[in-house]
């Protein structure tokens, strides 16, 4: 069962797009208890692994596929089926506007990419810094390395990035690229003794775009964190603990704080600009959720009172007025 509310408002949301972005992305869920499905996880961990997808315009949820704690990361059957699920949430199809699917290294599996090319979706997908990622990098030349960039279009410092695709076999569908970053380590990154060798952290990934700038590929698949503070924002919304014993509960738990991702979406879309437009949930629930005011009738009108002095008394009005205006009935 995918977000099915998200047909309500989407085409407003998304229309305004040339393209649209997919982020897919799995999440652990630890089970405090015996649960329905729950089991030992990839991290010693006992609970769940499921998968979501986000459209990264909005910040909507598009999808979310309840798994068991074990089940595989690089699972090509499930990844697809959740793409399978946004893409019936969206007013449009891989044929009216160019789509693009993000995922990392879990989404790189032959089957996936097959199935991205079927359904004409474009994809952007974190490869594996192995052996044969590993030779290709000491192949590239010294000229060869660009500067990556930032969302501004100034130069990101310390960074810089490579094709690879002439100088590795790397066995995926024809028009297939490999494009690699290589960054000065941050004090306490992980690094792989390749990268404590070259004495830069690297990163690669495959895409299909057919863009000659790869600095902006890169920055366009860099941007795939976003899905993370969105899992971040559902385990702030109730995704953190699923409550029930009962696997099917739970699914439509999941489903439930999906919906209501979505809703918070449309609300700061909507309604509010500034630092309330972006603010994660639990700003939301301090500034405007949990705001004290009294309702009170009067002439036959139904009159909410907020409090003069609160901070945020004439944004939670304003927000008020222009869902009057977008929702009139």
């Amino acid at each position: 069962m995918g977000s099915a509310t998200s047909r309500l408002l989407a085409p407003g949301l998304v229309l305004g797009h040339e393209e649209i972005v997919i982020d897919i992305d799995g999440t652990l869920l630890d089970a405090h208890s015996e649960k329905q499905d729950a089991t030992p996880t990839y991290k010693r961990g006992f609970g769940f692994y499921p998968i979501v997808s986000y459209l990264d315009e909005t910040g909507e949820a598009l999808a979310g596929l309840l798994r068991s704690g074990n089940a595989g990361s690089n699972n090509a059957t499930d990844h697809l089926e959740v793409l399978d699920r946004a893409l019936d949430q969206l007013p449009v199809t891989p044929s009216e506007t160019e789509m693009l699917v993000r995922t990392d290294t879990a989404g790189a599996t032959h089957d996936f990419v097959d199935g991205c090319r079927e359904r004409r979706v474009r994809f952007s997908i974190g490869l594996p810094v192995d052996q044969r990622v590993r030779e290709a990098l000491r192949l590239a030349q010294e000229e060869d390395w660009q500067p990556a960039v930032e969302t501004d279009g100034s130069a990101r410092d310390g960074a810089w990035v490579v094709e690879l695709t002439g100088l590795i076999e790397h066995g995926w569908p024809e028009g297939t690229r490999v494009i690699a970053r290589r960054e000065r380590p941050h004090p306490g990154a992980q690094l792989t003794l390749f990268d404590i060798a070259e004495g830069f952290r690297h990163q690669a990934f495959i895409t299909d775009q057919t863009d000659t700038d790869i600095a902006t590929l890169e920055l366009r698949h860099r941007h795939r964190a976003h899905v993370e503070n969105r899992i971040r924002a559902a385990k702030d919304t109730g995704l953190r603990n699923l409550p029930c014993v009962d696997v099917v509960c739970n699914d439509a738990w999941l489903q439930l704080v999906l919906c209501a991702q979505d809703l918070i979406a449309w609300m700061q879309s909507l309604c509010f600009d500034g630092a309330l437009r972006v603010a994660e949930p639990k700003r939301l629930r301090h500034r405007v959720f949990h705001a004290a005011a009294a309702i009170v009738h009067s002439g036959g009108r139904v009159i909410v009172r907020f409090q003069h002095t609160w901070p945020w008394t004439r944004d939670i009005v304003t927000a008020f007025c222009r869902l009057r205006v977008a929702l009139p009935g």
